[in-house]
């Protein structure tokens, strides 16, 4: 009769153990992301910082296998060997792999870049890192670790996922602006100067603002937010701040003050504020307050869904994306070319060798439910956006680009035709790129 008891013991115990392993649960991490004052911005030294610090936010997903980390900070770009430590950080804190973690930046221009790979290229050539030297990056990797610790001992359980989406209103236009001949003759930039070519139409754009966020039954606990657009407003200030989605974000978490708000920028690459922007410093404020407005409306339509562990995959995609021929002779530009240019195109030569070592870019998807959550590399065009959610009509699909910033921009293919400054210097990669990224994201939709 005891020997019966213990069996049952231990095969209650054991069922236990796997119903409670199979529960769906996330935790929420939120630290400051911003430099102290005197610290190398991307372009300029921070002399202050704004009324809102830059944040590291993100969500840890556990229960359904390998944790999965989602994570948005405040800064323009992560990338090369600093895209791999953050990740690799990131997973050790929270017992996964660095494949299933995302990471993505903001984008905003007054703040700081991150890439160890170029920090290490630059020294070694006797160069100036700039603001590629690294010390902060590693305090804020060290803050990232112990968040996430002691954010998966409060770990909530996940009953439902709320998707809504609503159209904003007069934020995005489309940055390049062609002529008859199908060539670019001007670039529509965030603060666009000259009314003729703020006049001109909004352009293709994805306007949806869509929303995707967890329950504890009737418990919000986190919302995340997509939007494309380059996010900034003014820049080049040498204060740091998280510009428009910023505050947009403030405004949100404000209104729903017990779940922590995530935004993720979208395939923006193309896509500035600049037909509704001229530069004056109020227009933050105005854009603001109307992406903060579709994401209100995007909250009010949210429809939740009953989910479980059993309803939630993983998958990533390592890539090789086709580097430009031309990046051969980036090293000597490097030496001779301004601090400005050396901010933007040094993780272009660390990407270069990478590459060509092997090293690949990750693609992944994160599937709940109806909603489907792809991560891209670098500053993706909306092409790249609008053809994921076509891929996928049946779906709630969400894109955030912005991962390793080290490719720069992709254009689509028919872009690298057109000429302009985006698919120049500005990316590391060939219209090849195209094909590689459809067929990524159409192997991970499909599924």
């Amino acid at each position: 009769m005891k020997h019966i008891l213990s069996i049952g013991l231990i095969i209650l115990c054991f069922h236990t153990t796997v119903k409670a392993a199979d529960t769906l649960k996330v935790c929420s991490f939120d630290v400051d992301a911003t430099p102290p004052v005197g610290t190398a911005l991307v372009y300029d030294k921070m002399t202050n910082s704004w009324d809102q610090s830059l944040r590291a936010k993100g969500i840890i997903l556990t229960g359904a296998g390998k944790p999965i980390v989602l994570c948005a900070i405040d800064w323009i770009g992560i990338a090369n060997e600093g895209y791999d430590e953050f990740r690799k950080a990131m997973a050790e804190a929270a017992g996964t792999t660095p494949d299933r973690v995302a990471l993505h930046a903001l984008h905003q221009h007054d703040a700081p870049v991150c890439d160890f790979g170029a920090e290490q290229w630059l020294k070694k050539e006797g160069m100036n890192p700039q603001g590629f030297e690294g010390t902060f990056a590693r305090e804020v990797i060290s803050r990232l670790k112990v968040a996430m610790t002691g954010a998966l001992k409060n770990a909530q359980p996940v009953t439902h996922i709320g998707l809504g989406k609503a159209e904003v209103y007069k934020v995005a236009s489309n940055r390049r602006i062609l002529g008859d001949d199908k060539k670019v003759i001007a670039s529509r930039t965030s603060a666009t100067k000259d009314s003729g070519i703020r006049a001109r139409p909004e352009g293709l754009i994805d306007p949806i603002v869509s929303l995707i966020s967890f329950w504890n039954n009737n418990k919000p606990l986190a919302v995340l937010s997509y939007y494309a657009t380059h996010p900034q407003s003014y820049y080049r200030t040498g204060v740091a701040n998280p510009d428009i989605p910023g505050v947009a974000r403030f405004f949100r978490q404000l209104s729903v003050p017990d779940a922590l708000h995530l935004h993720f920028n979208g395939a923006g690459g193309n896509i500035t504020v600049g037909k509704y922007n001229d530069g004056a410093k109020e227009n933050r404020l105005l854009l603001a307050e109307r992406l903060a407005d579709g994401m209100l409306r995007a909250w009010q339509q949210t429809k939740k869904e009953k989910i479980s562990a059993a309803d939630v995959k993983w998958e990533s995609l390592p890539v090789a994306l086709p580097i430009k021929p031309s990046l051969d002779s980036l090293g000597k530009l490097l030496h001779r070319e301004t601090s400005v240019f050396v901010a933007n195109n040094a993780s272009k030569q660390v990407f270069m060798e990478r590459t060509k070592q092997g090293k690949k870019v990750d693609i992944s998807c994160l599937k709940i439910g109806n909603a489907r959550m792809v991560h891209l590399p670098g500053e993706c065009f909306i092409e790249y956006q609008l053809a994921a959610k076509a891929m996928r009509p049946d779906l709630f699909v969400t894109v955030a680009a912005y991962g390793d910033y080290a490719p720069g921009y992709i254009g689509t293919a028919e872009a690298y035709n057109e000429g302009g400054y985006e698919t120049g210097q500005a990316s590391a990669v060939t219209a090849e790129a195209e094909k590689v990224l459809l067929k990524a994201m159409n192997q991970l939709l499909r599924k």
